[in-house]
């Protein structure tokens, strides 16, 4: 028993350890990740409050900066140049008057909030002079990517903005200004291009572009002072003090009224991006697996979220009525319901395609036919040559035994008979075919064996055959040819 009871101890000693053990563990761990974390430590409130309220007013040397940043970013969105855009972000002082708006509302200085949205004022309406006066220059008013790709926010533009702006009040709010931190955020929120944009549209009366240049300004200056006043909450800002407890009150509903203002639109402002953002991936989606299943010829498409309206046009190879009555019915499957589909297409267009098809694959089987033709004309004429080549060999091995047999008779008055044949022999292992003339002379000629043998000299010289041979009678009963002397 004394042991069961010294074992139970010890377990009960260990399960102790283990748990001490175990909750310094997780106090290293928190302390760790609060040591990590914690923006708190380092926070100069006074020292960051000060530093926006100096930027926030545009006067002078901060106005002509100002026209000037607008300039070059004018410059750099009609050269499609990112690195002039850049460039011109880094120099704008369009920030301060935004940083101030959050830490007013979130100090609750109601005199600071009130020089913030003046000055704002201020900057917005230099800015969008200075770009429309640039673009009223006809030879300025090309509509570049970099234009273009200002004019339609979504909902990562928020993402920038919420991100960038707390980035921007943390370097902010320290000791030793985070310099390079402050620079990366005013090139990633990006305030400068837009209202260079909203200037290009009021200058070329595009007011689409206005809008939507304006809306993507409104989006970015909106969550940047929202997170501005989210920090400036969260680090404990001292508030402003009024001596009137009334005003004191009155402000304090102000600003807290403001905040929730934006507070609210912010949200509206970002679940309206995030539904437009979404329709649009799913059309697009959508319009992917319609081309492949059609064949359809898209070359332009058109996704207007407002009056949910998917809009295509087809060159080329059409989409017949039936698969457009189908497609249209499989819309909510790709979340797109309650929608339209409006397909734009040419069918006299279609039908002149299909013509030129039928044309071009009628000229393509003609250039094979042709093409099988030369083959086989190209074949006969090569057995036509190799033919005429063995003619030729046959014509200069053919013997002219007509005129050979009477230049012969003229040579040679003593010859009564005069034949020919090719000999063929054979010695069991190849053969030959020699040219053999026979001979027959008239009784009464002496030394014919010397007659004989000047013939056969002959033969050879006028016929270039070394081979020829000449014999005194036939012995072969078939010779091809023969001459015999007729008599007078």
């Amino acid at each position: 028993m004394e042991n069961k009871e010294n074992l139970d101890e010890n377990l009960e000693g260990q399960k102790e350890g283990i748990k001490q053990n175990y909750n310094v563990f997780l106090s290293s761990v928190r302390t760790f990740l609060i040591d990590l974390l914690d923006i708190r430590e380092g926070t100069d409130q006074k020292e960051t409050i000060q530093k926006i309220k100096d930027g926030i007013q545009v006067k002078s040397h901060t106005a002509w900066i100002l026209i000037f940043s607008i300039l070059v970013a004018s410059i750099g969105l009609n050269t499609s140049s990112t690195a002039v855009v850049i460039g011109a972000m880094l120099i704008s002082p369009l920030m301060g008057p935004i940083l101030g708006v959050g830490l007013s509302i979130g100090i609750n200085d109601i005199d600071t909030l009130k020089r913030s949205m003046v000055n704002l004022g201020v900057m917005v309406g230099l800015s969008l002079t200075s770009s429309f006066i640039f673009f009223s220059i006809p030879l300025f008013q090309e509509e570049t990517p970099e234009i273009i790709s200002r004019t339609q926010p979504d909902v990562r533009d928020v993402l920038i903005a919420i991100t960038g702006g707390f980035a921007l009040i943390i370097a902010l709010s320290r000791h030793k200004e985070i310099t390079t931190t402050i620079a990366g955020v005013a090139i990633a929120t990006a305030l400068m291009p837009p209202l260079c944009t909203a200037g290009y549209g009021l200058a070329t009366w595009n007011f689409s572009f206005f809008w939507g240049a304006m809306f993507l300004f409104t989006i970015n200056a909106i969550f940047i002072a929202l997170t501005t006043f989210m920090l400036v909450k969260f680090l404990n800002f001292p508030m402003v003090r009024y001596i009137n407890s009334v005003k004191r009150k009155r402000i304090s509903q102000i600003a807290s009224t403001v905040a929730l203002i934006i507070f609210g639109f912010s949200i509206y402002l970002f679940y309206g991006l995030f539904k437009k953002n979404q329709y649009v991936q799913n059309a697009e989606k959508y319009i992917e697996v319609l081309r492949q299943n059609t064949g359809a010829g898209i070359i332009k498409t058109e996704v207007d979220f407002a009056n949910r309206n998917v809009k295509l046009i087809v060159l080329g190879h059409n989409i017949k009525k039936k698969e457009l009555d189908l497609w249209k019915k499989k819309m909510p499957e790709y979340g797109l319901s309650q929608s339209t589909l409006e397909i734009h297409q040419d069918e006299e267009t279609s039908k002149l395609l299909d013509e030129i098809n039928t044309i071009k694959s009628s000229y393509v089987k003609n250039q094979e036919l042709i093409a099988s033709k030369e083959e086989t004309i190209l074949q006969k004429d090569t057995k036509i040559r190799a033919l005429e080549r063995s003619l030729e060999k046959i014509k200069q091995r053919e013997i002219p035994f007509i005129n050979i047999s009477r230049e012969a008779k003229i040579n040679h008055d003593g010859l009564k008979e005069i034949s020919f044949s090719n000999l063929i022999t054979t010695n069991f292992s190849k053969i030959d075919t020699i040219p053999v003339f026979y001979v027959k002379w008239h009784d009464s000629i002496p030394n014919k064996t010397k007659q004989e043998t000047q013939l056969k000299k002959w033969l050879q010289l006028r016929l270039r055959l070394d081979t020829l041979q000449v014999l005194n009678e036939i012995k072969s009963k078939e010779p091809t040819f023969k001459y015999q002397e007729s008599a007078e």
